[in-house]
């Protein structure tokens, strides 16, 4: 993820920033631990990682029936 600043951020932002990105950083750690996916943003898309992620064969022929497509 690239993050851009125009300007310098105030000290409480880069706090704030930073325990974001640890808290986000736990929770993909434990999910991997556990052996959950996660979902994250990649190339402007939403992705599933992980050895469980469901594949796309199986996510695009589920989620289209079920939503009446």
């Amino acid at each position: 993820m690239k993050i851009t600043f125009k300007t310098i951020p105030s000290e409480e932002s880069i706090a704030i920033l930073d325990s974001l990105q640890k808290a986000v950083s736990q929770a993909l750690e434990r999910k991997r631990r556990l052996g959950h996916y996660a979902v994250i943003w990649r190339d402007g898309k939403p992705v599933m990682i992980g050895e469980d992620a469901p594949k796309a064969s199986e996510d695009s022929a589920g989620s289209e029936a079920g939503r009446g497509f």
